[in-house]
């Protein structure tokens, strides 16, 4: 499934994502996303990239932590949102508007799933930041989220077959997540850690949000100092 099936799975849900999606899973930050945010991308100055930025929702902590934020994402819907919370652009984030070595700081928030071809974009993370920039991924908890995952008992998370398999699905545990909406692609854990290395990233720092059992796995790297 391409990046344009995702623009176009995403226009749909936009409103829905904004009115109700968001205003149900973020208050009280119960998946620790913004203290990831806080944590591994941290205090600092220059300019951030968000890639797959949605509706903008974290724009406001990025510029509150002393970064510039703006954001590329796909969807037209998404974007129509974040207009007013941070500069944007309409852009494939495998194919980054961007000279080589022209960002600070790059950022992606709970979107590695909805990109397909991550490790493309991972590439392209490498070749846009300036040397010793910074790269935060903050994403779904590859171990512990999934079509193979079923998490309807919040105390005791079962895990079925499929792990490794590493494909795009529908299959939720639930029918009022995104997931079951537009489908998600899945990364093994392997997978996404040699991902980065292989782009050229160096391994920073982790962390790791929600319990009892975590729900996101967030990693702090950098560009080669050149």
């Amino acid at each position: 499934m391409g990046p344009l099936t995702m623009w176009a799975a995403y226009d749909e849900i936009a409103d829905w994502y904004e009115t109700e999606f968001l205003p149900t899973t973020t208050p009280g930050d119960p998946l620790g996303i913004r203290r990831a945010i806080a944590e591994q991308l941290g205090p600092g100055h220059g300019r951030c990239l968000e890639i797959g930025c949605g509706t903008g929702a974290y724009a406001a902590q990025i510029r509150e932590l002393g970064w510039t934020p703006f954001g590329v994402d796909l969807s037209a819907g998404m974007l129509g949102y974040a207009v007013g919370r941070l500069p944007v652009a309409r852009a494939d984030a495998a194919r980054l508007p961007f000279r080589d070595a022209a960002l600070d700081a790059v950022i992606t928030v709970m979107a590695h799933t909805d990109m397909p071809a991550y490790p493309a974009v991972l590439r392209e993370v490498t070749r846009v930041l300036r040397p010793g920039g910074t790269f935060v991924h903050v994403g779904v908890h590859p171990a512990f989220c999934g079509g193979f995952a079923d998490r309807d008992d919040q105390t005791a998370v079962v895990i079925r077959p499929g792990y490794l398999d590493g494909h795009w699905t529908k299959a939720s545990w639930t029918d009022q997540g995104v997931r079951a909406r537009v489908g998600a692609s899945h990364w093994p854990l392997a997978g996404l850690l040699n991902a980065f290395l292989a782009a050229g990233l160096e391994l920073r720092g982790f962390g790791e949000g929600g319990s009892p059992t975590p729900a996101v796995l967030s990693i702090r790297t950098s560009s080669a100092s050149r």
